[in-house]
């Protein structure tokens, strides 16, 4: 693989993206991705990639502008330099979250973070756990859509206690945590949150008195989302409470929230880099996707199916 395939990393992620390369057995392109002293994004390839297989992985996570903006000039600049094929790695896929005009006058941003990478260049697009599957629709380009639960998932199996329940903290996480109970042979609860005239009202839909509960969703922000199903965990009666989250975004003062919440620990992926504030929590605890993202990358290369790599058994 040496010599055929280049990956550049953008200043979001790097240290995931040095682990890539390392399962690769690749270093990473040299490049210079800086800043003009105005502040415009300036990158210089620093070695030849012409007719190369080249990889840019680059979060869009915060700050979200600056990193969105790193990921195209990255890949505006493999273009301009004859790269074979430019495939743009995301772990995570930010404006995700405005993937439908579910109300007038709002704007479609991951169809127009879609169109911004197509026409910047990519090829191909690799991410992790959409905040919606229909995004991978936005794009006139393949999508490998790969799923972070299956690290968290392997990482929950040796811990497992035989007595466990997953809670889906909303209505949208259903269809994951009942796959991922399924795979887990786990029972399944959901929380039912609303806002009513007397007060907010949440209750844990489900069996959960005397057992271990873990909390599934796709991202933790604030926290609150995670924090409530916790709260409504604990008056339900449940032994211990724990959340597991793909992409830990940890914005304002999540973490504050979180260390003084009834969370037992909160597991996510190293989709989005911890920041010192997250690093010191003894709550938060980090698996990697390093591999998966690898192995990804080598069976897009060769040609090789990648869906196989996700068949459910």
């Amino acid at each position: 693989m040496r010599g055929r395939i280049v990956l550049i990393a953008g200043n979001s992620n790097r240290p995931l993206a040095l682990q890539v390369c390392s399962h690769l057995g690749i270093e990473s392109c040299e490049a210079l991705v800086g800043r003009f002293s105005d502040g415009e994004v300036r990158v210089e390839i620093g070695e030849n990639v012409r007719g190369k297989d080249a990889y840019v992985l680059q979060s869009t996570c915060p700050p979200v502008n600056e990193n969105l903006m790193e990921l195209l000039v990255i890949m505006d600049a493999l273009k301009r330099a004859s790269a074979r094929r430019v495939t743009c790695v995301v772990p995570y896929y930010g404006y995700g979250r405005q993937d439908q005009k579910d109300k007038p006058r709002v704007a479609l941003t991951a169809k127009m973070v879609a169109d911004l990478l197509v026409v910047a260049g990519a090829s191909r697009v690799i991410t992790v756990d959409l905040h919606a599957d229909q995004i991978q629709g936005f794009f006139n380009i393949p999508v490998d859509h790969l799923y972070g639960t299956e690290v968290l998932l392997s990482d929950l199996k040796v811990r497992l206690q035989g007595n466990e329940v997953i809670v889906a903290p909303d209505a949208g996480g259903v269809e994951r945590a009942r796959t991922f109970a399924e795979r887990l042979g786990a029972f399944l609860a959901i929380l039912d949150y609303r806002r009513a005239e007397a007060g907010p009202y949440a209750q844990i839909v489900g069996d959960v008195r005397g057992r271990r509960v873990v909390i599934l969703d796709d991202m933790v922000d604030t926290g609150q989302t995670l924090i409530r199903a916790a709260e409504g965990a604990v008056a339900a009666g449940a032994a211990s409470v724990e959340a597991c989250a793909v992409h830990a975004l940890l914005s304002g003062d999540a973490v504050e929230r979180i260390e003084s919440s009834a969370l037992q620990s909160l597991t996510v992926t190293d989709t989005v880099p911890r920041d010192e504030k997250a690093a010191r929590c003894e709550k938060i605890r980090t698996v990697s996707v390093a591999s998966m993202l690898a192995e990804v990358i080598r069976r897009v290369h060769y040609e090789e199916s990648v869906s196989s790599l996700f068949t459910r058994t």
